[in-house]
């Protein structure tokens, strides 16, 4: 009798379990905060309907919704340095030679460096060339004229926060990089261009002969 019954409550149990497994079963149930567990996709550049939403920042509230894809104020994204304050004139360009590099006390690594070099090169070297020399296919081709050689001259005297002030506001003819790079790798780009540059010594002779002359 007890093996009849321990055999039926395989079979039970068996049933059970199968039938638990069923495709049709396999729904979450209620979610706790659903929004937050299947988030909706957003395109960054897709239009968006008129009739929910509205960029006009003096036409807020009622029954659309205020969105101009721009963070909000006073914010900054994960992993970003602080926001770089000084004004774009030349007060704020004087001053800029003040601001220290942060990865002058932040030892990068070599997967670091590379990725300068590689931002370098899509960013910079179309005009400064890979080495920085000014020899890049926009400069050679004459498009843009007085492109500055990056390794020689005023560059290897130039401070680290001059140079980051200058890539992110421009400067002559070269326009702002703030929207194409974060500070991070504004600062980066910067330490793998003094790579390009002489050597201490080789550049000190070099910037007191540009000064002599």
């Amino acid at each position: 009798m007890k093996k009849i019954t321990y055999i039926i409550t395989a079979l039970i149990l068996g049933v059970t379990i199968f039938s638990s497994c069923d495709g049709v079963r396999r729904e979450p149930g209620n979610i706790y905060m659903p929004d937050m567990a299947y988030s909706r996709a957003y395109e960054s550049y897709d239009k968006r309907d008129s009739t929910k939403f509205t960029a006009d920042i003096y036409n807020k509230g009622g029954d659309k919704i205020f969105y101009n894809n721009t963070p909000v104020l006073g914010t900054m994204k994960r992993g970003e340095l602080f926001p770089y304050s000084l004004p774009n004139d030349s007060v704020g360009y004087k001053m800029s030679a003040e601001v220290k590099n942060p990865y002058d006390t932040i030892a990068m690594s070599k997967a670091q460096m590379d990725e300068a070099g590689r931002l370098f090169n899509i960013n910079c070297a179309i005009c400064h060339g890979a080495k920085g020399t000014a020899n890049g296919p926009i400069a050679t081709a004459g498009h843009v004229g007085g492109v500055a050689n990056l390794t020689g001259g005023i560059y290897l005297t130039m401070k680290d926060g001059t140079m980051f002030h200058s890539i992110t506001y421009g400067r002559n003819l070269m326009g702002s990089y703030a929207s194409q790079l974060t500070r991070a790798q504004r600062w980066m780009i910067i330490k793998y261009l003094r790579t390009l540059q002489p050597k201490a010594e080789a550049a000190k002779v070099t910037a007191d002969t540009t000064v002599k002359k």
